[in-house]
């Protein structure tokens, strides 16, 4: 059953961590389901298994995205002042793509009026900011630990992009270009970002203000400046953490270009409950036999996803393709049940990888034509693609009857990587 949230206050005065006035009266949960990281931070260590420390990196358990649409209705049952679901790791949300994406789909569907927020490095993320805000993730903060990569190369051991592994200042300016452009997505979205800065005395601590002025101009809404908390086996182990009055100082002046967050609490991944009075401990034991919940059934597919100009011929390359038709069962005839906003053009395996989530209740989708990749990607999540001409009522007698599949009139095969492709070229390969 659907769990219903109060949407009585817009979402910014339901968010504990953007709003310090509703600290008291909203909580968060944090689902664990990244577990991987893309760059390695001198001041992070990860680790798995301690129930007793309350910092970012830090989680009992790795949930599936099924997984985590479970846990996420018994933390709601618990404490229904859960207006807040994000992913902040242990990893980065964006070195796990699918599973990030996956949850906030599952969640959005389950419960629409939750509010969806991700915490990431920033590296991978500007090829997934149109799905992100197409789900409806409306806040989302990036770390950035500065804007000079003479000063960030100190910061990072290494950066990792795809198979290549960058160190020094090439990794650190590698990461601040991929963080410059998704804070300029995110905002050319319309989403609500907040800057983590990890203050770090004799590396970065001289440079949160022009940071802080930086992030302004390109339409940050909150900073947060962050005391490093040393960790045991990192290259910053032993450095003072800053103090309470350092950091006030510091944020004072922060604060002459962006609103301060003056009130973190540097949450663990699997965070849960209101700021300041968090249950992990509590929820621990839920937590982890959710981790040990088999893998689902696979659900049946009520429906079929139509690639149509018009809505009467399936007559669409699925490359061109904007928008997709959702049919239904209707007695013995068929119904259009919604229409859906095709992912956006251009973003390579990730586009045809975001279109299986879309289509998640489809069990085919209709086009006049298809590349081997997207036909692969579909067919691999389980939904049939199917390449035709004609009217779409006889592809979807076809397709529900399975008969006369066979029959169906294609269309000579084009060359989908450009050479007789009479497409725009837009990326269906």
């Amino acid at each position: 059953m659907t769990k219903k949230i109060n949407t009585s206050l817009p979402d910014l005065s339901r968010h504990p961590c953007f709003n310090a006035d509703v600290k008291g009266k909203f909580g968060r949960v944090h689902l664990p389901v990244a577990p991987k990281c893309n760059i390695k931070c001198n001041y992070c260590n990860r680790k798995y298994d301690c129930v007793n420390e309350s910092r970012p990196g830090v989680t009992s358990t790795i949930l599936t995205p099924e997984q985590a649409l479970a846990y996420m209705e018994k933390v709601l049952a618990t404490e229904p002042r859960i207006t807040v679901a994000g992913i902040a790791g242990p990893g980065d949300p964006f070195a796990n793509p699918e599973e990030t994406l996956g949850t906030m789909q599952l969640l959005r569907r389950q419960y629409p009026d939750l509010i969806l927020c991700l915490s990431s490095n920033g590296l991978r993320l500007a090829p997934h900011v149109d799905e992100v805000a197409d789900i409806g993730v409306s806040h989302v903060t990036v770390t950035i630990n500065g804007i000079d990569p003479r000063i960030t190369k100190n910061i990072y051991s290494f950066v990792r992009d795809g198979n290549i592994v960058y160190r020094d200042i090439q990794g650190a300016e590698l990461l601040l270009a991929r963080q410059m452009k998704a804070i300029e997505k995110l905002k050319a979205r319309g989403v609500t970002v907040k800057v983590n800065f990890i203050t770090i005395p004799g590396v970065n601590d001289h440079h949160a203000e022009e940071t802080a002025k930086t992030m302004a101009s390109m339409g940050v809404d909150l900073f947060n400046c962050m005391a490093m908390l040393p960790n045991a086996g990192t290259p910053f182990a032993d450095f003072d953490e800053p103090d309470k009055p350092t950091m006030e100082a510091l944020r004072d002046k922060c604060e002459e270009y962006l609103p301060q967050m003056r009130h973190c609490k540097r949450c663990r991944a699997d965070a849960v409950g209101l700021l300041g009075k968090d249950k992990s401990n509590e929820m621990a034991g839920c937590l982890t036999a959710c981790a040990a919940m088999p893998a689902p059934i696979n659900k049946p597919r009520p429906y079929v996803a139509v690639s149509s100009l018009e809505g009467m011929l399936v007559n669409r390359h699925l490359g061109e393709t904007t928008k997709f038709y959702i049919y239904g069962q209707d007695g013995d005839g068929f119904k259009l049940i919604e229409e859906r906003p095709a992912p956006p053009p251009g973003s390579g395996i990730g586009r045809w990888q975001a279109l299986t989530r879309l289509l998640f209740d489809c069990r085919a989708v209709l086009v006049s034509e298809m590349g081997e990749s997207p036909e692969k990607i579909l067919e691999k999540a389980g939904i049939k693609p199917v390449t035709m001409s004609g009217f779409i009522e006889a592809g979807l007698k076809a397709i529900y009857t399975g008969e006369g599949l066979h029959t169906l009139k294609r269309r000579v095969k084009k060359n989908c990587s450009g050479g007789s492709c009479q497409g725009t070229g837009t990326g269906c390969g």
